[in-house]
């Protein structure tokens, strides 16, 4: 006998952009980012709602899959139309290369940010090149450079793998990195929840800006500080 159409043979169309938002969230508990963006612990979602209101917001669920899943407090209009628009730009290149800018003489704390940065840009499947630049006598020190380099391919291998070897070029030192399989990836300077949250581009690349105006004010020190010796 020939199963018909419909009933209980029939597959359900699943939309996989849907977002759930307000009263259509399942969850018992989850995840609340406030509407700037701190952090406001897990709660129910009827709480939660509760907030959203008083700000004459929605509650947005923007990380299903993380335990529990995370809401933010947004304007739902404006959240699609950025997640509308960044699709589109993702559309128009295959993959996308986000450069992380690193001195020899960092600081520890600076370090960190853009290793985080960096991993959690990987985790997203964008290719990251890491760019090391000497400036006058630190040439003198490219081995310390170059570790520097190593360390963060070693940070970040949880998530993505060097396509070669770190090559010095000029007063630079630049290896490009390919995000790993989705199911290799493993986190360990964000939490899932911060590496799958999709932010506007300008919040993403605020550790990636230039830095050329520091490094044109230490030029200027260093050249005083030779005029003064000579």
């Amino acid at each position: 006998m020939v199963k018909k159409p419909g009933g209980k043979n029939k597959k359900r169309y699943h939309n996989r952009d849907y977002i759930r938002k307000n009263d259509k969230i399942r969850a018992r508990e989850i995840r609340v980012i406030g509407p700037n963006g701190e952090m406001l612990g897990v709660m129910p979602p009827e709480e939660a709602l509760k907030i959203a209101k008083s700000h004459y917001l929605d509650l947005v669920e923007v990380a299903s899959s993380a335990h529990p899943p995370v809401c933010r407090i947004l304007e739902f209009g404006k959240y699609k139309y950025e997640l509308s628009k960044n699709k589109r730009n993702k559309e128009k290149t295959s993959k996308r290369v986000k450069e992380a800018k690193f001195r020899p003489r960092i600081e520890e704390h600076d370090y960190v940010t853009k290793v985080r940065r960096s991993e959690k840009f990987l985790h997203q499947g964008n290719k990251l090149k890491i760019t090391l630049m000497f400036r006058g006598r630190e040439m003198e020190h490219i081995d310390l450079g170059m570790n520097l380099v190593r360390q963060a391919i070693k940070d970040l291998e949880g998530v993505g793998k060097p396509d070669d070897q770190p090559k010095l070029n000029g007063r630079f030192i630049i290896v490009t990195l390919s995000p790993l399989p989705q199911h290799q990836r493993v986190l360990r300077f964000n939490s899932l929840e911060e590496a799958e949250i999709e932010e506007p581009d300008d919040e993403q690349s605020e550790d990636f800006q230039d830095e050329n105006d520091d490094e044109s004010e230490d030029e200027k020190k260093s050249e005083s500080t030779d005029v003064k010796k000579s």
